[in-house]
């Protein structure tokens, strides 16, 4: 049977994505919709009903990447029963691909939530034989060093604030393009000297989770919406703050293109929506790579906040855990010692130094 996509598309596609929900297996969309189905008063939900939207959506994704690659070699099954398509020799082939174009922790998380989505979509699949690929992958897995791949907050923060300067006073860009540029420098600023996770960075939301007090304004994060369970309040720095103000009053209404503002925060500059999760991960991840020659994603702005507060916050052991806002002191050590060594490198580098000039 033609694959779904080719139903709709005849040319052959060759881009790798994810495939979307609603171009997957009908029983598979079904399946994955009732799973999905929210819990209601005296009504249980789905089995997928207890995760968090950006959780449910990661999962959705990995699957769509395996659908995808069943839909390029022409295996895709518009009519295949609820979860059939995942077989022993179809994985091991979406292995071989996987491995030649991604690092090995990527390919576990893909394995890994390739299992999870299934669950969800029949619980009653024997995947045994899916989880011993998973364990065996686990073995090997060779995090990439985050070396190289970070910098310091300050100049992440110099690096927004400067963009949003260049922005503004430029005579050339466009209004829209401004308002863009503004937001980019600063989703960057706000990030660094706040790193929240990025799941509830992408959903900050005007009136709810950025709430005004007394002229100052906050980030205040509700229990059920943090991993730690815990509420997060921050008041923006001061650094930041009229940037924020300029940015609400002036560009963020450039970008909604209507006088109906939604509550978004951060809103696309293609059709004035709120941004998604993959969008502002991609806008912060590419304005650090223009800005300072790295494309730091969102999650290391937190290893770049750990690191900073262990070269200068010497004096308060626990600043880091409470930037990051982690209950186990240990979660954050790592960025201490490796702060250490690069400490002692830069007084080593001084001492060379003095001594050649010497």
């Amino acid at each position: 049977m033609l694959s779904i996509s080719r139903q709709t598309n005849s040319s052959l596609k060759t881009k790798v994505r994810s495939l979307p929900i609603a171009l997957w297996p009908n029983a598979d969309r079904a399946a994955w919709i009732s799973a999905c189905r929210p819990s209601e008063r005296l009504k249980r939900g789905g089995t997928g009903s207890h995760m968090k939207p950006v959780t449910l959506d990661d999962l959705a994704r990995r699957y769509g990447y395996f659908l995808d690659f069943l839909d390029r070699h022409g295996q895709l099954d518009s009519e295949a029963a609820a979860g059939t398509s995942v077989t022993p020799e179809r994985v091991d082939t979406y292995l071989a691909e996987l491995k030649g174009r991604v690092g090995s922790v990527t390919v576990y998380g893909s394995i890994y939530k390739l299992r999870r989505a299934c669950e969800l979509i029949d619980p009653k699949r024997e995947l045994s034989w899916l989880a011993e690929i998973e364990s065996g992958l686990a073995m090997i897995l060779r995090p990439r060093s985050k070396a190289g791949r970070w910098v310091l907050t300050e100049v992440l923060v110099e690096a927004g604030l400067t963009l949003i300067a260049e922005a503004e006073g430029s005579k050339t860009m466009s209004k829209l393009a401004q308002a863009r540029q503004v937001r980019n420098g600063l989703m960057v600023a706000m990030l660094a000297m706040h790193p929240i996770r990025l799941k509830n960075f992408a959903a900050l939301e005007i009136g709810r989770s950025v709430i005004q007090i007394k002229g100052s304004w906050w980030i205040a994060l509700p229990a059920s919406e943090t991993k730690e369970q815990r509420a997060d309040e921050r008041r923006v720095n001061d650094l930041l703050a009229p940037a924020l103000d300029r940015y609400l009053q002036k560009y963020r209404p450039l970008l909604a293109r209507t006088g109906d503002l939604p509550p978004a925060l951060w809103l696309s500059s293609n059709d004035g929506n709120p941004m998604s999760y993959n969008g502002v991960e991609y806008a912060i991840t590419e304005t650090a790579r223009l800005t300072v020659g790295i494309g730091v994603s969102p999650h290391l702005f937190r290893t770049s906040s750990a690191s900073s507060a262990a070269i200068y916050g010497g004096a308060n052991p626990h600043l880091a855990s409470a930037l990051l806002h982690h209950t186990d002191s240990r979660v954050t050590e790592r960025h201490y010692n490796h702060a250490s060594s690069l400490t002692a490198a830069a007084s080593l580098r001084d001492i060379v130094r003095d001594y050649v000039k010497g």
